[in-house]
């Protein structure tokens, strides 16, 4: 089992700031080892590097308002029942669920005996959240590295961030989420100049975290010169 001292040096605390419109253009740098548990379905992280990120509020897993402290931080009955209430309102990953419940005010040692426990029950899947993080991002036209950005901020450990989404690149499922934020740019921009519609859809390319190679793929195939038909 993973000691606290461990687990706090993998899941890092992030901390809280107000919203942003899109994801940041820039993926953090960094890397991680992850070891799997119970035949891949859970993952514990281990090793240092992983920076600070700031948690967003809504959509995939909501973060709502946290209540008082515990009256014994230490009792693992209670943080048990409060890491179930959490994946009762969302999924979560590890890393996640380790930062809710020490925001709530929980020992790190019951912390990471509570949340071993749910990996090894099967509740907590990161395998599996990573894999769902990724149908979700997809659904908003983000990218590959948009979506690595996105899981990262949820407590994915970035080595498995990169891998799913490095599984769905190779199927392609990239190009089609960048083709269609470009349908999407070229319908809500139709009547204007094309340099402004071009713009357009590099801004929205580079906050959704695609590959400019990419973009410029979709600006030549959707947005030709005198071709104003609607995508």
């Amino acid at each position: 089992m993973i000691s606290a001292e461990d687990f706090l040096r993998s899941n890092p605390v992030r901390i809280q700031a107000a919203d942003s419109a899109e994801l940041a253009a820039s993926v953090i740098d960094g890397s991680e080892a992850v070891s799997d548990v119970d035949s891949g379905h859970g993952h514990l992280v281990h090793g240092q590097g992983r920076k600070r990120t700031a948690p967003r509020r809504g959509g995939f897993g909501s973060r709502g308002t946290l209540g008082e402290g515990p009256e014994n931080p230490q009792d693992a009955d209670a943080c048990r029942e409060a890491a179930l209430c959490l994946l009762d309102a969302a999924p979560r990953s590890s890393g996640e669920m380790f930062e809710r419940l020490e925001r709530k005010g929980y020992a790190g040692s019951t912390i990471a005996d509570v949340v071993n426990g749910l990996i090894r029950s099967g509740l907590i899947d990161d395998e599996q959240y990573a894999r769902s993080m990724v149908r979700y991002c997809l659904s908003r036209h983000l990218g590959e590295r948009g979506t690595v950005r996105e899981m990262m901020g949820r407590g994915v450990d970035r080595s498995l961030a990169s891998r799913v989404a490095s599984e769905a690149a190779e199927d392609g499922e990239f190009v089609e989420s960048a083709y269609e934020l470009g349908r999407v740019v070229a319908r809500r921009t139709q009547g204007m100049e094309r340099e402004k519609r071009l713009r357009r859809l590099w801004s929205a390319g580079g906050r959704k975290g695609h590959d400019p190679s990419l973009i410029r793929q979709v600006a030549a195939d959707l947005f030709r010169a005198g071709d104003d038909d609607d995508m």
